[in-house]
């Protein structure tokens, strides 16, 4: 395996100062990828693994409603990565806050990803995978947050580079392409999005995941994109019926591996292990939707039956606000109100029962203005995203 086969260092000069900047090949890697016995296995297993995952998700009453949430959760999860301080609880509980004006950076920059996750999965659905789109989308995640002045949705005009806070160029762990070589990469790695796939559609996934890292258009929010990437291959390709598979979970819980992995393939070429650790990340996030999955169904089959025993003269509007709070787990009366297009005392009447029953809990002690959350549903999506 030659140490060049992803690409090279070139000393560069800035001023007085010299550092080295990695130069990477295009897609696909020369010599191919080398497909041994453990590499096939673990592709089988996250094949499986995914299939698995289309089962269950169709056996899931109203999936877009678990969709909705989880796409939440993966906002939480991805941007946390990069440093930002707010749980899955703090988003649901500040999420109508914010979006009223209310100033909270971190929760802004989480229903950033969201909004961008979302636009560019119905983009998709218009538009290939492309360049543009990937400025659209980063436009989106860096709009009023801090970020906003690092050029949201232009590729960078100048150097950047990764390391611990402080570092410079010349002792940074990782430089990417100068902006020139930059750009040449761009082309390379947009010509290879709308190339015929040399590799099953999940190896591409990490071909591709890896080589937007290491290219690093951006002047900030490169980790988010290219985990958002991810997704949207995926989806493009009809791998997955629903947005409902992501990384950030996994890649933060091995952040030092993750990292390593990326480094080794740039340092030695060495794909393959890159891979096998790309494809274990596959399978084991899949696993763990299943699981969540079928927890949410339990959940939904013991609440409705709750409701339909326990409140028989309300059990058509009950169900209709049940359904609404897997959308809007934390709520108040008037939202409970405006989602279900009841009164306010039936609206009142319903969550008392609610209340009596376990099924919610008030957040609040105030007389006005009370919050109400659907902790059994929160814990269950809460698992990886709380603060350390």
């Amino acid at each position: 395996m030659g140490t060049e086969r992803a690409g090279n260092y070139v000393k560069q000069l800035y001023g007085e100062l010299a550092y080295k900047a990695f130069i990477p090949k295009a897609l696909p890697p020369e010599p191919a990828i080398r497909f041994d016995s453990k590499l096939i296995n673990i592709l089988s297993k996250a094949d499986q693994r995914i299939g698995r995952l289309t089962g269950v998700l169709k056996s899931i009453p109203n999936p877009e409603l678990f969709v909705a949430m989880y796409v939440k959760k993966e906002a939480v999860l991805s941007s946390q990565i990069e440093g930002t301080q707010a749980s899955l609880s703090d988003v649901l509980e500040k999420e109508e806050d914010v979006l009223s004006g209310k100033d909270d950076d971190d929760v802004k920059v989480t229903l950033n990803y969201i909004d961008a996750l979302n636009h560019g999965l119905n983009r998709i659905e218009e538009l290939p995978l492309s360049l543009r789109l990937i400025r659209e989308i980063h436009k989106i995640l860096l709009t009023n947050v801090r970020g906003k002045h690092r050029e949201p949705g232009e590729f960078r005009k100048s150097q950047n580079w990764i390391g611990p806070k402080g570092c410079t160029l010349s002792n940074a762990a990782f430089v990417p392409p100068p902006v020139f070589e930059m750009k040449e990469a761009l082309g390379c790695f947009e010509k290879y999005l709308h190339a015929e796939k040399t590799y099953p559609i999940l190896i591409e996934c990490g071909l591709i995941h890896s080589q937007f890292e290491t290219i690093h258009p951006f002047l900030d929010g490169n980790g988010r994109i290219g985990r958002l990437l991810i997704t949207f291959l995926l989806c493009a390709n009809n791998v997955i019926s629903k947005p409902l598979l992501y990384l950030s979970y996994y890649f933060k819980k091995n952040k030092l591996e993750y990292y390593n992995k990326l480094m080794a393939v740039r340092n030695s070429g060495n794909w393959e292990e890159w891979l096998e650790f790309f494809l274990r990340g596959i399978a084991e996030t899949s696993d763990n939707v299943v699981e969540l999955s079928n927890k949410i169904i339990d959940l939904q089959k013991r609440t409705t039956d709750s409701i339909h025993n326990s409140m028989p003269r309300y059990s058509n509007k009950a169900i209709q606000l049940l359904e609404k709070m897997y959308i809007y787990p934390v709520f108040s009366v008037n939202k409970a109100k405006e989602l279900c297009g009841i009164s306010y005392n039936a609206a009142k009447g319903i969550i008392k029962k609610f209340v009596d029953l376990n099924i919610i809990t008030e957040k609040t002690d105030k007389k006005r203005n009370r919050k109400y959350l659907f902790n059994r549903y929160i814990d269950l999506l809460n698992e990886g995203t709380e603060l350390e």
